[in-house]
């Protein structure tokens, strides 16, 4: 799966993995793009806002989390970062948890993802999240939409010059 494989490069100035998000000429809002910096100066995740509201909120957070990155920690009730960050955006301060998840068999091209489904006390919330095969975890949180099987067609790496310091 070669959408998976790690760059490698002598000066890191973006994630030292790809991205898989919805390329954002496909998107037809704004769309914007956050680093997570680690201490160090790695990347600890890239998360993707699309806003499909015209400027009245966001739509989508997906979120792309390597190994080792502390937003992956959570309790076991704890939304995830994603959801968290979509909630944030919205300005909505409520107390949400996670109440229940289900692993859910999805295709994405020719490759079988298990799904992990995850339903919030905010009932306007879809969240969804899948492990790659190069450990980054995918989180796709969703405001007031269900998240579909045909929405993981539209996931595909990103270009790297997207995440570049200039």
């Amino acid at each position: 799966m070669s959408f998976l494989r790690r760059r490698s490069s002598a000066t890191p100035a973006g994630p030292d993995f790809d991205v898989l998000a919805m390329d954002p000429g496909d998107w037809p809002g704004n769309l914007g793009a956050g680093l997570l910096p680690a201490p160090d100066g790695t990347c600890q995740g890239v998360f993707l806002r699309y806003d499909l509201f015209g400027g009245r909120g966001p739509a989508m957070i997906i979120g792309n989390l390597p190994e080792g990155s502390p937003a992956r920690e959570l309790a076991d009730d704890q939304v995830p970062f994603e959801v968290a960050q979509l909630l944030a955006a919205l300005g909505n301060d409520e107390p949400v948890t996670v109440v229940e998840s289900e692993d859910t068999p999805v295709m994405h091209e020719d490759n079988l993802l298990i799904v992990k489904r995850i339903k919030c006390s905010e009932s306007r919330i879809s969240c969804a999240q899948f492990d790659r095969s190069d450990g980054v975890l995918v989180t796709i949180a969703s405001w007031d939409r269900p998240i579909t099987d045909d929405l993981y067609a539209l996931l595909k790496p990103l270009p790297a010059e997207l995440f570049q310091q200039g």
